[in-house]
């Protein structure tokens, strides 16, 4: 049986502990706490996929983001490094995001698609997204993906 990604994360928990690597081993924890919150959230307790891990990651690493905005804009750069850092650590285990190129590409298809079934402009955004969405889904942001669609639409 392959590991999953949540075996992954508490292997690399283990070893960091073992290493006193406190920044790792703290990210680690805390994103463990957020997928096992995750688990047991709704009417019955279930065991995530990989997909649904990797979704709780990106939402980690979007507070940790906006986190380290927010301290750099308040001038404590000690705590904007720190949150860079779980950032940083959170990242290693999130797919490779998609290159511009990439994104235009999977962008252009998705249109030409649904310039096929008679859908042009604006009136194409929901059934492009909707087909686009699997496609990147862990690899591209939703904003950054309706800013490629709404350029090439409009174009």
């Amino acid at each position: 049986m392959s590991d999953t990604l949540k075996d992954t994360l508490q292997t690399d928990l283990t070893t960091a502990m073992k290493a006193r690597d406190e920044l790792r081993s703290a990210t680690l924890r805390m994103v463990l706490t957020a997928v096992r919150g995750e688990e047991v959230a709704g009417k019955s307790a279930r065991t995530l996929s990989d997909e649904e891990v990797v979704t709780v990651l990106q939402r980690e690493a979007k507070k940790r983001r906006e986190a380290a905005e927010a301290y750099e804009g308040a001038g404590r750069t000690e705590q904007a490094e720190r949150e860079r850092g779980e950032l940083g650590v959170i990242e290693t285990y999130l797919p490779t995001p998609l290159t511009d190129e990439e994104l235009d590409e999977l962008v252009d298809e998705a249109v030409l698609v649904a310039t096929g079934e008679g859908l042009t402009g604006m009136g194409a955004m929901g059934a492009v997204m909707s087909q686009l969405k699997a496609k990147v889904a862990g690899r591209a942001d939703g904003k950054r993906l309706s800013g490629a669609v709404k350029a090439r639409l409009q174009a």
